[in-house]
């Protein structure tokens, strides 16, 4: 007897459909083809063991299993569930008659009960736009969509309470996930630096208020001791939740990566992603095995902060593969058989010393050389900093304000203006498919930043001055453009256009265009 069981595998962020194909007929002996890799092989002692555990058996004959499509390579455990499925089904064992109508994954343990498996969210997507009826996952992945009300989602802890949902006869409504959301914890919010324990560095705090009201990245370059680390661990604190759309996009990257399971539905937490400085190639922008690619860091950061400490000393070949993405918000991570697309729009914050003992323009504490000092920060090559549109100088703090200096302004009010900037963007954004002043392409700012005359004059002599790029002249637009929409906020006014002073203080922030050591 034949059975169709559906499954599911993730290829990027979207799931694509697999058949698994159970026959059980006259001869002797179980061969699993289609691809399957080790995790799947493995799957048949674990099945047989969860069967008898149920007072199930798998029955002496000859038993096909197909995972189709043939040429497309299966991995994971996620496909134990199905392959037990069809068994129990093709032997007659139990009447399942709502088998075809779900998408059904998960891993067997050896008592029956089910084990998480990566994609949830994807896996949920597939079901509603195949046209299943819903999706069949363990309780921890399911609780991932526990937000997505486009389909049925069950979650279930046992192979019986699968066998329950696929008989159609009991009343299962107590396993679909939307009856679980008052029994699930809130998402705690994660303690983070506050702006007002960071005593000083009032510049500093501005231009990372600009930045995140505009999702521009940041280049901060300091003494040892001066607040950059404390500064970006302060900044997800300013940072408005995400959008449901941004949040669903980034909930389905942990997803698929496998680090969802702790999650109650979609998260509106920005991600912050602080990866050590010799964090290898694959590991930063992804890559895998095969068909089994995984996102990296800078996918893992999408719509939050990717800070990276000690930049100049990341490895070079590290630095420069983030050209592409910092410009195109994604990644494309191409192997001989397969080539996997990720977003990665993410804000950049960088954190370096200014030469190799770190107090280069603290007095007369620094002991490098200039050419030391200057190979030191060559490092940081042009086409990189050419992206990063703040940048800033941090000198150490006075002692008599360490001692007894003043708080400054806490993350709440901050937060707050941001919010309001990140508002107006959203609206003069509106049906573009993009939320800030940075990922604006170049077209879209010819339209949405205009320069009058006094403007165009003032950029005219700034290039020429500077001997900006063409990025980098856009990048200081974008950049104005959000110091506008700030202005705005604080005057408590609808956003203007840009102004010569606007861009002035834009390109102050430009400084390494014109700097030498």
């Amino acid at each position: 007897m034949l059975i169709n069981i559906y499954g599911a595998k993730c290829i990027g962020i979207d799931a694509v459909p697999v058949t698994v194909e159970v026959d059980i007929n006259h001869g002797i002996g179980i061969h699993l083809v289609g691809l399957a890799d080790a995790a799947v092989r493995e799957s048949l002692l674990r099945i047989m063991t969860a069967l008898q555990s149920l007072g199930l058996r798998v029955p002496g004959k000859k038993i096909v299993i197909n995972l189709a499509p043939a040429d497309m390579h299966k991995s994971g455990s996620g496909y134990d569930l199905p392959i037990a499925l069809g068994i129990i089904a093709a032997s007659g064992q139990c009447a399942l008659p709502d088998l075809g109508r779900y998408v059904i994954m998960g891993e067997l343990g050896l008592d029956a009960s089910l084990r998480d498996v990566p994609g949830a969210l994807p896996v949920a997507e597939l079901a509603e736009r195949q046209g299943f009826v819903g999706c069949i996952l363990p309780y921890g992945s399911a609780l991932e969509a526990l937000d997505y009300a486009k389909t049925r989602v069950y979650a279930a802890r046992t192979l019986s309470d699968v066998l329950r949902i696929l008989g159609g006869e009991a009343d299962v409504s107590d396993l679909e996930i939307h009856h679980l959301q008052d029994a699930t914890p809130p998402e705690e919010a994660e303690v983070a630096v506050d702006f007002s324990e960071i005593i000083g560095q009032d510049g500093a705090k501005r231009g990372l208020e600009i930045a995140a009201a505009g999702g521009h990245n940041v280049l901060m370059i300091g003494s040892p001791g001066s607040g950059k680390s404390s500064l970006a661990k302060a900044l997800p604190g300013i940072l408005p939740p995400m959008t449901r759309e941004e949040a669903l996009l980034t909930s389905k990257i942990y997803s698929v990566a496998g680090k969802g399971g702790a999650r109650c539905g979609l998260s509106r937490r920005r991600p912050f992603r602080s990866p050590h400085y010799s964090a290898s190639l694959p590991a930063i922008i992804g890559g895998g095995c095969g068909d089994n690619i995984l996102p990296g860091e800078i996918s893992l950061a999408q719509n939050g902060v990717l800070f990276l400490d000690e930049f100049a000393q990341i490895p070079k070949a590290v630095a420069e593969a983030l050209r592409a993405p910092l410009e195109d918000r994604k990644v494309t991570i191409s192997r001989l058989r397969a080539r996997v697309e990720y977003p990665a729009s993410f804000m950049l914050v960088a954190a370096t010393n200014p030469c190799p003992c770190g107090y280069y323009g603290e007095g007369d504490r620094c002991t490098c050389s200039v050419g030391q000092r200057q190979a030191y920060l060559s490092r940081l090559s042009g086409p990189i900093l050419d992206r990063i549109d703040v940048q800033l100088w941090m000198h150490a703090v006075d002692a008599r304000l360490l001692v007894d200096g003043p708080r400054g302004e806490n993350s709440a009010a901050v937060a707050r203006r941001v919010q309001a900037a990140r508002d107006i963007q959203q609206e003069r954004l509106r049906g573009t498919g993009i939320y800030t002043n940075a990922e604006m392409t170049s077209r879209q700012m010819k339209v949405l930043c205009p320069l009058d005359g006094p403007c165009r004059d003032m950029m005219e002599k700034m290039i020429g001055r500077l001997g900006l790029s063409a990025r980098a002249f856009s990048r200081v637009v974008k950049l104005a453009r959000t110091i506008a929409d700030l202005q705005a906020v604080t005057e408590s006014r609808e956003a203007g256009p840009i102004r010569p002073a606007h861009l002035a203080e834009a390109a102050g922030y430009r400084f390494l265009d014109r700097a030498s050591f």
